[in-house]
């Protein structure tokens, strides 16, 4: 389901989108409002503290040091979303780095006044639960569009399901609102740079896509949708199998 950005509603699968009103309440009211500027590190990779943020606007990226010393993006996060869950509930260190893509504002709590709250409201602990599987399914996924798909179809399905999840509708297209550069694109569905700069040429000269500052504009979800090989769906891509 797509929400105009800005709207009062939450994007369907976040974590906000799937509460009931006064659960979805509880959960904004937790902890206190923080601001970042672009390019600000919420949460840094390795480090051992242990608050959450409750993201209530703008987008971040979820990033990792892999074993060449490069750095891989793993996910993109956006209003609704949580981040840094894991950690503060396992007691282990950061796994990644979570930095904003433009101006971003969140609520931030400790983890024992999370755990507080998913006492008390067990459908928040429920609700929380299901996001975390369906972000592994989601990684899962990707490990199999690797093996499956060449690099075009895995940059569609992709661009595709960030469309479902944090698109708005425009005038002219859906607009995904937070811009991934060419090398994250890369790291995302496992393929060279140079490899990902054809593919969006031969999008953008099929007016699938147009990209810009800080935004990428699908033009034709249907046809995206058909070159991604996930025309007639049954399951949404955070069902399981």
């Amino acid at each position: 389901m797509l929400e105009p950005i800005g709207s009062a509603e939450w994007p369907a699968r976040s974590l906000l989108g799937t509460l009931s009103p006064p659960a979805r309440q509880d959960l904004l009211d937790l902890g206190t409002e923080v601001r970042f500027d672009a390019g600000a590190v919420l949460l840094r990779e390795g480090d051992n503290d242990r608050h959450v943020f409750l993201l209530v606007s703008g987008f971040a990226k979820v990033t990792a040091t892999v074993e060449n010393g490069e750095t891989s993006l793993l996910a993109v996060r956006a209003a609704g979303d949580t981040v840094g869950e894991m950690a503060a509930m396992s007691g282990a260190p950061r796994s990644a780095t979570v930095t904003a893509c433009g101006p971003l504002t969140a609520r931030v709590s400790q983890s024992h006044e999370l755990r507080r709250l998913l006492e008390r409201r067990p459908v928040i602990s429920m609700a929380l639960t299901g996001m975390v599987a369906d972000r592994l399914r989601w990684a899962n996924r990707r490990r199999l569009d690797f093996r499956g798909y060449p690099a075009k179809v895995r940059l569609a399905r992709l661009l595709v399901e960030l469309a479902e999840s944090y698109g708005a509708s425009r005038a002219g297209g859906v607009v995904i609102g937070c811009r991934l550069t060419q090398p994250e694109l890369a790291t995302m569905v496992g393929a060279a740079e140079t490899t990902i700069h054809k593919v969006l040429r031969e999008l953008r000269a099929d007016h699938l896509l147009e990209t810009g500052y800080r935004s990428t504009v699908i033009r034709d979800l249907s046809s995206l949708e058909r070159l991604a090989d996930l025309l007639g769906r049954t399951h949404g891509p955070t069902d399981d199998v």
